[in-house]
């Protein structure tokens, strides 16, 4: 029987809070016991398991993501939206680190099939790209391309991986600047061809 007042979304905005302080590496369902003062087994209620506290958080944290990149590029096309865009995912890196974590892992296809939240961030991803007048393949191609770029930026900045005294910020708009130019000047099939 469950717990009074201990539901699947409070256990699952714990485990996203703990996942941000801890690390998503460290979170247990015994840590998230601790948090609400219950045994273990009073969890298993909620969650099946470590694998699926992980996938709830997963899911959570995707939705939350997609909602601040959706506020991020509404109304904007080109370079507007690609900088909404990128600082809202760097700003969601930062803030929420565990929860960010949990974005980039590959879910089940059960699970991701039904996160509305991915499904979003692709949606998103797509769309603020094609502000750049790009087609398949090329529009994945520079999915790959930006996506690689925030990740491993975001990635560096949150373990303090940037170890010049150029002020961090500055960098990330030089690099959004390149990454506009890029996407400018995407080449094509028929340009690789010549």
């Amino acid at each position: 029987m469950p717990r009074q007042g201990l539901t699947s979304a409070r256990v699952s905005a714990a485990a996203a809070e703990l996942a941000d302080s801890v690390g998503l590496s460290r979170l247990t369902v015994a840590a998230v016991a601790r948090h609400f003062g219950v045994s273990d087994a009073a969890l298993y209620v909620h969650v099946r398991s470590r694998d699926a506290l992980i996938e709830h958080v997963a899911v959570r944290a995707a939705a939350t993501f997609a909602d601040a990149l959706a506020i991020a590029v509404a109304g904007r096309a080109g370079r507007q939206a690609l900088v909404g865009f990128a600082d809202a995912w760097r700003a969601f890196a930062v803030t929420h680190p565990g929860q960010y974590a949990a974005t980039q892992l590959q879910l089940p296809p059960e699970v991701g099939t039904r996160s509305a939240g991915h499904l979003r961030m692709i949606e998103l991803s797509y769309a603020m790209l094609r502000g750049y007048g790009l087609d398949e393949p090329a529009l994945t191609d520079a999915i790959r391309f930006v996506r690689s770029t925030f990740h491993g930026f975001v990635s560096l900045e949150t373990v303090d991986g940037f170890g010049h005294p150029r002020a961090v910020d500055a960098s990330w708009q030089s690099i959004l600047d390149a990454v506009h130019t890029t996407l400018s000047n995407w080449p094509t099939r028929k340009q690789e061809q010549q």
